[in-house]
């Protein structure tokens, strides 16, 4: 394959402008570029690759789909274009595990080849049925250019792998009959009911409220329309890829979707296309008249929780029976354009899988990692009862962290000079914008540079700002990327959410930072807030990466404890 010509990567960086002129971000959705879908490109920069996030070879990736566990294999499906490095020709990719962090690719599972589905196989979710067996519901998109939903079938249970999947004749199972055909998409994970009727909800709009219908069915076949949603929310816009599911009141343990008992809570999740950002509120499940009910804890709009305050979208949950576990898994897409006539010839990952469970609280979710990332640590930096004054930063040495796991916890003693939070604050991303890691505050800015050169003309500040409200203090988490690269990029933005800490009492806070060449993972307070960012570093790659810790308050700070891992390469989908 030669090199693209000048004309094709001007269009190329025209498209990424598009996206970001259309909303603030790099938005891709269901968006045909057909000059490009199909172009085929090496990968020539190899080195911004991430190394253990899911990935595959080559090509674009979205959505995850369909994630579940079937006799001793995790599959995960997502959204591919076989074609090219830009949104189009998708199918539903299909690769498998027994770990979620080594990953095999088969063929892909689901591709347009029916009339209901022709010109599109878009996202959708798996359920399992009584007697262990999977089924799919997906997003088809017909000759007319309608949103359909319909089913597929594993062609041969025996085949430990699922590899092939049929696609009935009766599809479609739910046609938009009295809704918006064109925003129609992205059913969930089915659940039974006690009157042994299956139940799924479907992302839509009405005008510009948000909606996520409710079907039921006693076979999986014939689906009827409820006469109420389960839910919905207004001046939202278009819902994507809703989920729901039941969370234990208490303990990290998941529960299968279909599960039910008193004291249960439930929590509902949307990805706003208008935003392009996950929302979720927890609350209650009123089986009776088969209505979702927030708590009213959280705002039940674009002012709510996320699961990620960065570059995170189109997330979706599965019950992992063999460890009795929900997990999360997210997209995190590119925020990148193609410079000097190259390209990465890729576009897109799956943030690590995160167990969830819900905040002792009861207000919101909690996310970690999963366990098994810690198979790859190997090499590791230990720092412990480090003083870090007032302007002052050190580097952690002895490890390469271009791909790194990062735990640290900071005590900080003193909040007397915490600044005075203003109540306007109410947009934690722009408030960190305001004050950024360059502001020295009072109570930090203080925490992690990463993927920092030597000199640090290149770094990306993962950190926390304490401020003194009337009658509590207000813990800020952020991301600030605007110098993590020498080259200029189309979408940098800081981003930040709020943790729900007593950092008075506590007097700590902890930070858990994944670190993967062109993507950084961050939680804090043990996952309370967690936020995922894409950089570009030109200068810190590979070996030239480095670490710091900063204090840019005008409190001393102190790391009461740093662990810090270089993580070695998984399989990954034959990469």
């Amino acid at each position: 394959m030669g090199t693209p010509t000048r004309g094709v990567w001007t269009a190329w960086i025209l498209v990424v402008v598009l996206f970001t002129a259309r909303n603030g971000t790099v938005d891709a959705s269901h968006v045909v570029y057909s000059h490009l879908q199909s172009l085929h490109v090496p990968v020539v920069n190899s080195s911004l690759k991430t190394g253990y996030h899911f990935q595959p070879p080559r090509n674009w990736m979205n959505d995850p789909n369909g994630p579940m566990y079937y006799n001793g294999i995790y599959h995960l499906f997502y959204q591919y274009n076989p074609k090219g490095a830009v949104w189009g020709n998708i199918v539903w990719a299909h690769s498998i595990s027994t770990d979620m962090i080594n990953w095999i690719p088969l063929e892909p599972a689901i591709y347009p080849s029916k009339p209901f589905d022709i010109n599109g196989t878009w996202s959708g979710s798996a359920t399992i049925h009584p007697g262990n067996k999977p089924a799919i519901m997906y997003t088809g998109i017909d000759g007319a250019g309608r949103q359909l939903q319909n089913v597929a079938f594993p062609k041969d249970l025996s085949d430990p792998y699922l590899r092939e999947w049929t696609k009935p004749d009766y599809n479609p199972v739910i046609f938009p009959s009295g809704v918006n055909a064109s925003a129609f998409r992205d059913p969930t994970t089915a659940w039974l009911g006690p009157d042994g009727h299956w139940r799924v909800t479907v992302g839509s709009k009405r005008s510009k409220r948000g909606m996520a219908y409710l079907y039921r069915s006693r076979d999986f076949v014939r689906w009827t329309k409820a006469k109420h949603p389960l839910h919905s929310s207004k001046d939202t816009g278009m819902w994507e890829c809703p989920d729901f599911f039941p969370v234990a009141p208490a303990g990290k343990l998941g529960l299968d979707t279909s599960a039910r008992g008193k004291g249960l809570k439930y929590v509902f999740k949307v990805s706003l296309d208008l935003t392009r950002f996950d929302y979720y509120t927890v609350g209650r499940y009123d089986l009776a008249r088969d209505r979702y009910v927030p708590d009213n804890t959280s705002p039940d709009n674009n002012t709510g929780l996320r699961f990620d305050y960065g570059n995170f979208y189109a997330s979706k949950t599965f019950f992992d029976p063999a460890k009795q576990r929900r997990i999360l898994w997210g997209w995190s897409n590119e925020s990148d354009i193609a410079q000097n006539e190259t390209t990465k010839g890729w576009a897109g990952i799956q943030a690590i899988p995160r167990i969830l469970w819900l905040d002792s609280n009861q207000r919101q979710v909690v996310q970690w990692p999963i366990e098994e990332l810690e198979s790859l640590r190997t090499k590791q930096a230990y720092i412990h009862d480090k003083l870090v004054k007032s302007g002052h930063y050190f580097e952690v040495k002895g490890i390469q962290t271009s791909q790194a796991d990062v735990e640290v916890t900071f005590d900080v003693s003193s909040l007397e000079k915490a600044e005075s939070f203003n109540h306007t604050w109410t947009d934690p991303q722009k408030l960190c914008g305001l004050k950024d890691a360059e502001v020295r505050g009072g109570v930090g800015p203080f925490g992690l540079l990463v993927l920092a050169s030597a000199k640090m003309e290149e770094k990306t500040a993962v950190f926390f700002r304490v401020f003194k409200a009337q009658n509590k203090h207000v813990v800020l988490m952020c991301h600030d990327p605007k110098r993590s690269s020498l080259v200029p990029r189309v979408y940098e933005p800081t981003f930040a959410g709020f943790v729900d800490i007593d950092i008075a009492n506590t007097k700590r806070i902890s930070l858990r930072s994944l670190i993967d060449n062109s993507v950084v993972e961050s939680f804090g307070a043990g996952g309370k807030t967690c936020i995922t960012s894409r950089v570009y570093p030109t200068l810190a790659v590979g070996p030239d990466a480095h670490l710091f810790v900063f204090n840019n308050g005008l409190e001393d700070i102190k790391v009461s404890e740093l662990k810090a891992w270089e993580i070695r390469r998984p399989l990954m989908n034959g990469d």
